[in-house]
């Protein structure tokens, strides 16, 4: 089954663009076919991809009927994982809920704050209202971000997450100039934080097949 992996969040500036380039990239060094999508009509995504002449494809449908669409635009025979890159919710619903749709599994970027932590509820309102269109469980969980080394606030915030029931990637990704310069620039595949994101995914979907 070809997976598809949707970056989602409420609001803009979230790191869905830069999870979504590295973490498919990451699932390419590790020897799976990845397409990528760039839902979002701002199409930063597509921009980036003609800046750094990625190796990976990459395809816009900014469509609130991309459910439908997909399979039409992309060959399934050819991928593993289609890899999407969504708006914001608040922004463009029409477009989230038609991606969360089709997606196996959802990642919400977020960093260890209050005001990301807020916003998680909304989020999580709109993946339960896909969950009808699904009937295999799917990965959804939390990929913390832009955590400081050695700070309270990682663990803090995980633990918050796991309390209100909802699952946290082992692995946060660090805030680091690397990937707050990244847009536009080549994208390395062999990432450590990322690596080990992509590792995990590909681990439960080994168990999942």
């Amino acid at each position: 089954m070809t997976r598809v992996l949707a970056f989602v969040n409420l609001k803009g500036g979230s790191a869905k663009t830069t999870c979504a380039a590295f973490v498919a990239h990451a699932l390419a060094a590790l020897g799976l076919r990845v397409c990528v999508v760039d839902a979002d009509p701002q199409g930063s995504t597509l921009e980036w991809h003609g800046l750094a002449e990625w190796n990976l494809p990459v395809l816009g449908l900014p469509s609130n009927m991309l459910h439908r669409q997909l399979w039409g635009v992309v060959d399934r025979s050819k991928f593993d994982v289609v890899v999407i890159d969504s708006p914001p919710l608040e922004e463009r619903e029409g477009i989230v809920y038609s991606i969360l749709r089709v997606a196996t599994d959802v990642l919400v970027p977020m960093a260890p704050t209050p005001i990301e932590h807020g916003r998680l509820a909304a989020v999580w309102r709109a993946i339960d209202a896909a969950e009808a269109f699904h009937d295999v469980d799917r990965l959804v969980a939390v990929l913390l971000n832009r955590a400081v080394a050695n700070a309270a606030s990682t663990k803090t915030y995980r633990e918050l997450i796991q309390e209100d029931g909802h699952r946290v990637m082992e692995q946060a990704v660090p805030r680091l100039e690397l990937y707050a310069q990244a847009f536009g620039e080549p994208v390395p595949a062999d990432d450590p934080a990322f690596g080990k994101v992509a590792g995990e995914l590909e681990r439960e979907w080994k168990v999942a097949a």
